[in-house]
C-alpha cells in the first residue's frame, strides 16, 4: 500500500509566504519603474532654462494635485549623503504655507533653500544665495514672494503708522522699506500685494547686480528669477528673469 505523504503545515505556510514576498517584490519593481516612483530620480538639469522648467513642471503637478514626490525615500537619502548637487536655490518667505520642495514637487538634495520673513535680504542671506552658484555651479536662483504675506503686511503697517514692532522684527521692516516706499509712491488698490511683488523684484535685481553673480548671469550660466506664489491656487507665476537660452537636459 502506497504511503500518502501529507505536506507539512509549516512548509505550506513558508511556501505561501515566499510566494507573497515574490509577488510584492514584483509589484515594488513595477512601481520603481513607474515615472512617479521616487526610486528613479531624474538627472539634475544643468542650464538655467532647464532648471526653471523642472521647477515649473513640478509646480504644475502641485496645482493639479498630482505630485510625484520624487527623491524622498531612503535610497535618495543615501545617494546624497556624501555629496549634493542642487539644481536651484530658492529665497522664499518663512510662511508655513509656502514650502519650496512641496510647491515645486522636488525632494531631498534638489534645492538650496533660504527662508526669511518677506524675503528680507541681508549680508548672510546674500552669502547663502551666493553659495549655490559659486561653490556648487547651481544654475538658477528663484526669489519667491507669495500672496497674503504676513511679514509684508506687518512691515507695511509699521512703516505707515510709525509703530515699532517688538523684538528684532524692525530688522525685517528696515529691509522691506524700499519696497514700501515704491508702493506708497505708486498707489493702488492692493498695496500689500503690490509690496510683495515689489520686494521680490528688488531682491532679484539686487542679486543680479551682485559683483560675484552678475558675470555668471551675463554668460547665461545663471538665471535669477523673481516669482509669485498664490496660496489660493498653488500656482507660481514667473515675474522676471526667465532664461531664454535653449534647455539642455
Amino acid at each position: 500500500m502506497n504511503r500518502v505523504v501529507r505536506p507539512n503545515r509549516r512548509a505550506l505556510l513558508s511556501g505561501a509566504l515566499v510566494g507573497t514576498v515574490a509577488t510584492l517584490a514584483g509589484c515594488s519593481s513595477t512601481e520603481a519603474q513607474s515615472p512617479t516612483a521616487s526610486a528613479s530620480p531624474q538627472a539634475p538639469p544643468t542650464t538655467p532654462k532647464a532648471a526653471l522648467e523642472r521647477l515649473m513642471e513640478g509646480n504644475q503637478r502641485w496645482v493639479k494635485g498630482e505630485p510625484q514626490a520624487p527623491n524622498r525615500d531612503p535610497a535618495r537619502r543615501q545617494s546624497v549623503a556624501q555629496e549634493q548637487k542642487p539644481f536651484a536655490a530658492v529665497l522664499s518667505c518663512i510662511d508655513s504655507r509656502v514650502p519650496p520642495e512641496l510647491i515645486f514637487d522636488v525632494g531631498l538634495g534638489d534645492l538650496f533653500v533660504t527662508r526669511t520673513g518677506g524675503e528680507a535680504v541681508g549680508p548672510v542671506v546674500t552669502a547663502s544665495l551666493e553659495y549655490g552658484p559659486l561653490a556648487n555651479g547651481t544654475p538658477l536662483i528663484v526669489v519667491l514672494g507669495h500672496q497674503r504675506c504676513g511679514a509684508v503686511k506687518a512691515a507695511y503697517a509699521s512703516l505707515g503708522d510709525g509703530e515699532t514692532l517688538p523684538g528684532h522684527l524692525p530688522e525685517i521692516v528696515t529691509a522691506l522699506q524700499p519696497a514700501y516706499e515704491q508702493v506708497a509712491a505708486a498707489g493702488g488698490s492692493d498695496p500689500i500685494d503690490a509690496m510683495v511683488r515689489a520686494q521680490v523684484e528688488l531682491a532679484a535685481d539686487d542679486l543680479r547686480s551682485n559683483p560675484e553673480l552678475a558675470p555668471l548671469v551675463e554668460k547665461q550660466q545663471l538665471a535669477i528669477v523673481s516669482a509669485y506664489y498664490s496660496v489660493d491656487t498653488g500656482a507660481v507665476e514667473v515675474l522676471s528673469g526667465a532664461p531664454s537660452q535653449p534647455a539642455e537636459r
